[in-house]
């Protein structure tokens, strides 16, 4: 959270059109309410003969009491200030109402509480209406405890009627103006308590979004880069197996059967590698692990096909085997395996291959030299060298590549190897 918003939180959202809707019912039914009160209080002699005579004073004090709240919402302090003006009106002249004008009052206290952003402006509004009524009432009792001619409660003792009622009078508004006040507060600290939940709701559903697209994107990477190193090293393979094959045709049909069967073995492993493929895709979760049997092991038979399809391989083992991830072990073999394909499709005819394999003590290295020519090719940042590069960082490792000085291309892939690893490691040498 920055201090710009520390400093001014976000108000709290605007009332709703059905909110707005309700207010204005609730005008009218306080309204009838009032003049029901009124015309009732009349009748039961509320204020005997000081009481206002006429429903045209009862009317227009219920609509100034009641029509304000029809905007309670939106003008909260202005209708709070307006109800508290015609309730001192109403009482001045007597208007014969004992229960709506407290209702409205109520309402108006609350709502500035409820609805106002400026948490400061909303407390001095409601204090000043607060001491202003107490004012009112205070100054009121005291002239009616001096006014020899009102004698409805006496004076005489310590605790007399007339102090018990001003204190019952002082208690029962602390109590209603309390109450509306405690009640406004909660009221806007749960609205801005769901707004803030509900605006996090919809950051965590962005989020999701974003995290859904980002794993798409991600599995159709990774389905991009396996495609490629399955596909590309033996459609690679076919094209060089094809090219002899059209080369001997006609004066060695023995070499261009040879040949031909080479394009036959490699399609069907390129299905068979597809096969595999595919199965691991639709397996999820732990089994999506373990799933596939493409592993440093099997170095050995992907140097052999290279040597079968024209490029002259070798194969060094260097250290003792450490046991290592699945992730890491397929990702070194399609390393290993897209070097070679560039090596047989860039190096030239007489290009030859060193794969090496150094477990040391900290670390696995694979490498593979080609001792061809150096060509532009390889430096292009095509799909080949940029999976590898997802596989490097996808082990952990670093992943080194460019021509060598004294002729070839290079690739390293070296990976640290894990605490359990070094472990074994160790205690391997130490056997």
């Amino acid at each position: 959270m920055s201090d710009h918003t520390a400093a001014h939180p976000a108000p709290r959202p605007r009332p709703t059109r059905a909110e707005l809707r309700n207010d204005v019912w609730l005008a009218a039914g306080l309204f009838v309410s009032a003049v029901l009160s009124s015309a009732l209080g009349s009748v039961a002699g509320v204020y005997g003969a000081d009481a206002a005579e006429g429903m045209q004073w009862a009317l227009l004090y219920s609509l100034g009491l009641t029509a304000p709240l029809a905007v309670r919402r939106r003008f909260p302090e202005l209708v709070v200030v307006a109800i508290s003006v015609v309730f001192f009106v109403g009482v001045t002249v007597r208007i014969p109402d004992l229960y709506v004008s407290n209702i409205a009052m109520f309402i108006a206290m609350y709502t500035v509480g409820a609805w106002v952003d400026d948490r400061r402006r909303a407390l001095w509004v409601r204090v000043g209406v607060i001491v202003a009524m107490f004012v009112w009432l205070i100054v009121t009792m005291f002239q009616s405890a001096i006014d020899p001619s009102d004698d409805a409660l006496s004076q005489a003792g310590v605790f007399s009627p007339f102090a018990a009622m001003l204190l019952l009078q002082l208690l029962v508004n602390a109590g209603f103006f309390g109450g509306a006040y405690y009640m406004g507060d909660r009221a806007y600290a749960a609205a801005m308590s769901r707004a803030a939940l509900e605006q996090r709701t919809r950051e965590l559903e962005r989020e999701r979004e974003v995290t859904a697209a980002q794993a798409v994107a991600l599995d159709r990477v990774r389905i991009a880069r396996e495609l490629h190193d399955v596909v590309a090293h033996h459609v690679s393979a076919m094209g060089v197996q094809a090219g002899a094959a059209r080369a001997v045709l006609e004066r060695d049909p023995d070499a261009a059967r040879r040949a031909l069967h080479g394009i036959e073995d490699s399609a069907r492993s390129a299905i068979a590698d597809l096969r595999q493929l595919l199965e691991t895709l639709r397996t999820s979760g732990a089994d999506a692990e373990g799933g596939s049997t493409v592993h440093l092991s099997a170095l050995a038979d992907l140097v052999a096909h290279a040597n079968d399809n024209g490029l002259p391989t070798t194969l060094t083992v260097v250290g003792d085997r450490v046991d290592l991830p699945d992730l890491v072990q397929v990702n070194m073999y399609r390393v290993a395996q897209e070097a070679l394909t560039n090596a047989r499709r860039h190096g030239g005819p007489d290009a030859a291959a060193d794969v090496r394999l150094r477990y040391s003590g900290d670390a696995v290295e694979l490498e593979v030299v080609n001792t061809g020519r150096a060509v532009a090719a390889p430096m292009r940042p095509g799909l080949g060298l940029v999976g590898m590069r997802e596989r490097a960082a996808a082990s952990g490792g670093v992943l080194e590549t460019g021509p060598r000085g004294r002729g070839g291309f290079l690739v390293r892939l070296r990976v640290p190897l894990a605490a359990p690893a070094l472990s074994r490691a160790s205690a391997g040498v130490g056997a």
